[in-house]
């Protein structure tokens, strides 16, 4: 593996460490970001039920996300993909395109990578690389969603909003 590659496993370690430690935060934020937004885009018809669904499929997007960022499961993310096709595939099969915020992350980490990091300077490295890019893909959810507000975008944006908020 490539220093680069170090460091974005330790990226995604840290990213887990950070949101599993705040979980209960997390949920909390993500209730007032679901609300707030639907608020804001004229969503008012909701009874409490439908809400609960709504809030529901965030909070399974937030269990996701940790499974994406579990050290034991990133390497599912990093993998390399032999087809380009299906390469550009897996970034835009959401309603969001995270390719070009992938590349970013890419190159930040290549920027900061240092040969033989010690497990103190990966950490702070790891750190300073949240700093720059935010939790992946958090800056293309929020991205797409103001550009196109959709009720069916609401429950990821709320979770991004409450990850970049909580970072």
């Amino acid at each position: 593996m490539t220093d680069a590659g170090v460091l974005l496993r330790a990226y995604y370690e840290a990213l887990y460490e950070r949101l599993t430690a705040h979980e209960k935060v997390l949920r909390e934020r993500i209730a007032r970001h679901l609300h707030g937004a639907l608020a804001a885009a004229g969503w008012t018809d909701f009874d409490s039920e439908r809400y609960a669904a709504y809030l529901d499929a965030a909070l399974a997007f937030l269990h996701e996300r940790l499974e994406m960022y579990n050290p034991i499961g990133f390497q599912y993310t990093l993998e390399p993909i032999h087809s380009p096709l299906a390469a550009r595939l897996e970034l835009e099969l959401d309603w969001y395109n995270a390719t070009a915020e992938f590349e970013r992350l890419r190159q930040a980490a290549r920027s900061l990578a240092e040969p033989d990091m010690d497990a103190p300077r990966l950490q702070a490295l790891a750190a300073e690389l949240i700093g720059r890019c935010g939790a992946f893909p958090d800056r293309s959810i929020i991205g797409a969603y103001r550009q196109a507000p959709a009720l069916h975008k609401t429950p990821d944006y709320a979770l991004a909003l409450a990850i970049e908020e909580m970072l």
